[in-house]
């Protein structure tokens, strides 16, 4: 059972956005520390990606654990399923992961090469550095 009202929930449901993300921002931030310059969110691309290194030919994707299914067992968000509105709820993170490996596709078949960063890796900055430069050169 749902601790909000519909009204709460759908209000607060409403201000989530797909851009400008407290970890996308991390990433952008760091990235951007070390040197890299890169666009953001290019719509010629598949999936919008939210960190495009175009004379790299690379792209890093900022997800976040409970929207895009992360699957890793110490990954709590990701493991974290809705208690309500399951027939909505499943269907659409079904959705999204279905979609995330579509775009995954199209851009490797264009030639990109992708790293995935999800919401939870964000909280360890040194590995993230590392993650970032083994991945960027």
């Amino acid at each position: 059972m749902d601790r909000l009202t519909r009204q709460s929930r759908s209000e607060n449901m409403r201000r989530i956005r797909s851009k400008g993300t407290k970890p996308e921002l991390i990433v952008r931030q760091l990235a951007h520390k070390l040197g890299y310059r890169f666009r953001l969110h290019r719509t010629d691309l598949p999936g919008k990606p939210d960190l495009v290194f175009p004379r790299r030919r690379k792209i890093i994707m900022v997800h976040g654990c409970f929207w895009h299914g992360h699957d890793d067992p110490a990954c709590v968000d990701g493991q974290r399923k809705p208690k309500s509105n399951l027939d909505y709820w499943l269907p659409k993170l079904a959705r999204n992961k279905a979609r995330d490996a579509a775009n995954l596709a199209a851009l490797q078949a264009l030639g990109w090469q992708l790293r995935i960063v999800w919401e939870c890796e964000v909280r360890d900055a040194a590995a993230l550095r590392h993650r970032l430069t083994a991945f960027l050169g």
